[in-house]
C-alpha cells in the first residue's frame, strides 16, 4: 500500500479495485430509495442526451456561444455601481485572446462576436474615464473651467 503525505499527516491510499473485483450484480444506484434512484437514472439519460446534442452542434457554434457569456460577464460587472473594472477587464480581455486566436474560424457569428467585443471596450473605456475623472483630486490652485 501507498501513502501520501499532507499537512493534515499520512494518509493511506487504497488501491482501485480492479475491474474482476467489482460485483456487477451491484447497482450503481442500488444504495439509493427507489424514488431517488429513478430520479437518478432520469438524470443520467438527461446528461447522456445534452451531451449527444453537443457533440451534434457545430464546435464554432459552441464556442460562439461561450464567447457571448464573456462578453455578458464583462457587461455585468461594468454596470455594478460602482462599476468592476478589474474583473470586466479580465473578461474582456479573455474574449479578445479567444478571438484573435480563432480568426476566421468561427463561422457566421465571427462578425457579431468582433462588434460586440469593439462594443464593450468601448464600454470600458468610457467608464474607465469617467472614474479617472472622478477620483483625480482637484488642484486647489486651478481654476475652474468656464464656456
Amino acid at each position: 500500500m501507498s501513502s501520501f503525505w499532507t499537512p493534515d499527516g499520512e494518509h493511506t491510499i487504497q488501491p482501485e479495485p480492479q475491474n474482476d473485483e467489482i460485483d456487477p450484480n451491484v447497482g450503481e444506484f442500488d444504495h439509493l430509495s427507489p424514488e431517488d434512484q429513478e430520479r437518478a437514472e432520469a438524470m443520467v439519460k438527461e446528461m447522456a442526451a445534452a451531451q449527444e446534442r453537443i457533440a451534434q452542434t457545430p464546435v464554432a457554434v459552441v464556442i460562439s456561444t461561450h464567447l457571448m457569456g464573456l462578453y455578458e460577464l464583462a457587461a455585468i460587472h461594468l454596470s455594478q455601481q460602482p462599476p468592476n473594472l478589474k474583473d470586466a477587464s479580465l473578461a474582456i480581455d479573455a474574449l479578445g485572446a479567444v478571438m484573435d486566436k480563432l480568426v476566421n474560424q468561427l463561422g457566421e457569428s465571427e462578425e457579431t462576436l468582433k462588434e460586440a467585443l469593439h462594443q464593450i471596450r468601448m464600454a470600458y473605456v468610457s467608464l474607465e474615464q469617467r472614474d479617472n475623472m472622478t477620483s483625480e483630486p482637484e488642484d486647489e490652485n486651478s481654476e475652474p473651467e468656464t464656456n
